[in-house]
């Protein structure tokens, strides 16, 4: 038999000095420390913004936020691209929104361009010359509003509605919308003013006024008409429904004294898309109506108004509210409540209770997170405030906050 043969292995222990160890730990860490911010870096997209930045043309517009489904048509390509948050506009490009999209949009010379849902704007110029600059715009369909802050005297600010061309002056908010029921064009001045150029004919429209055209002329100019105040259902209103549906009255007041009529709208969406339209009615005379068996859910509301010359005022700001079934009814708890004064009359109310509660105080609205914690700032001449707590089951409950001693008074 074979001897057998075994290898036999030694290890030398050596002393390791702690500064060596030091130096590893910190080698081990800086490691870590660059694999974090190359993966903030990359997670953020900042390396292809700054390189975005650089393959910027100059005197492009850029676009600041948009909301839902924004396309730009390229005047080089005619290629269609969807808004992203490092898209840029030049002259010849044209932005559409649809039923859920809307934009804004800085120009050169600084004015801020709005660009509401189911619009087409064509940038026709944005070029900076000797100092000055010129923008122009073309609304083909929809609406825009435009605000201007101060501008040199060789800067230029047009926007072309139909047969019109309009310049925007200094200090200047306005607002442009093609109406298709009777294919005329409108503007509205809520401040400055606009030099209009109407069948060949200069006309300077001021604060606070309409202006209707079609077929090169002016068919209406009277006095600004202003969108009604909603009342109730109150802004996050909760309407507890009887066994099922509800019936819930809607109210609203008037803003203006020549409006004659209104224009109401319930949706399930907060850009009133078509789809999401619950129902609609024109020409109501009142200044309130009813909806009776609407089913649990969220709902938006809006409202606006018309005068007897035929003008049609903006919508007013939609409101939401929430039906729910009350199917429990209990009481929700909260508790670790704290006050902080921020400074002067504001605070931060601070607390915990059911997890994704609705937590309401003044107005103002925050939801309970994942553990149950919530935070939110008020403004308030008080001493006390009081704090609504709810879900979408309809369980709620009503505290009275002190805000000196940060306890509940009841």
């Amino acid at each position: 038999m074979a001897e057998q043969k075994y290898r036999k292995f030694y290890v030398d222990w050596w002393e390791i000095k702690k500064s060596t160890i030091y130096g590893a730990v910190l080698m081990v860490c800086l490691i870590v420390g660059i694999g974090a911010g190359g993966w903030w870096v990359w997670k953020s997209n900042w390396l292809i913004d700054k390189l975005n930045d650089n393959k910027i043309p100059k005197d492009a517009a850029q676009i600041i936020s948009f909301e839902g489904d924004v396309r730009i048509i390229r005047l080089t390509t005619r290629a269609t691209e969807r808004v992203t948050k490092a898209t840029y506009v030049q002259a010849g490009d044209t932005i559409q929104t649809q039923s859920d999209g809307r934009a804004q949009i800085r120009m050169i010379d600084g004015s801020m361009l709005s660009i509401r849902p189911n619009s087409t704007v064509v940038i026709r110029d944005s070029s900076s010359l000797l100092g000055g600059t010129s923008v122009r715009v073309k609304l083909d369909d929809g609406q825009i509003r435009v605000k201007t802050e101060d501008q040199p005297d060789n800067s230029n600010n047009v926007v072309e509605v139909k047969e019109t061309e309009n310049r925007l002056l200094a200090q200047t908010e306005a607002s442009f919308n093609i109406n298709e029921k009777n294919n005329s064009g409108e503007i509205r001045i809520n401040r400055g003013g606009v030099e209009s150029n109407i069948g060949g004919e200069k006309k300077v429209i001021k604060k606070d006024e309409y202006v209707a055209f079609s077929k090169n002329k002016i068919n209406t100019r009277e006095k600004l008409l202003k969108p009604p105040s909603l009342r109730e259902p109150s802004s996050a209103a909760q309407i507890l429904s009887r066994g099922g549906n509800a019936d819930v009255s809607f109210r609203w007041q008037r803003s203006d004294a020549s409006s004659s009529s209104y224009h109401l709208q319930i949706a399930k969406s907060p850009f009133f898309v078509s789809n999401g339209i619950v129902i609609e009615r024109e020409s109501l005379s009142s200044l309130s109506f009813t909806l009776g068996n609407i089913s649990p859910g969220t709902y938006f509301w809006r409202v606006k108004a018309s005068s007897n010359a035929g003008q049609s005022s903006d919508w007013s700001e939609p409101s939401k509210f929430t039906v729910v079934k009350n199917q429990k009814g209990d009481r929700i708890t909260a508790s670790d409540w704290n006050v902080e004064n921020v400074a002067g009359k504001v605070y931060i109310i601070s607390g915990s209770t059911k997890a994704g509660a609705t937590v309401r105080v003044l107005g103002r609205e925050t939801f309970a997170s994942a553990d149950g914690t919530f935070r939110i700032q008020i403004s308030s001449p008080s001493s006390s405030v009081p704090v609504e707590i709810y879900d979408d089951k309809g369980n709620r409950s009503r505290f009275v906050i002190s805000l000196k001693s940060g306890k509940v008074i009841r």
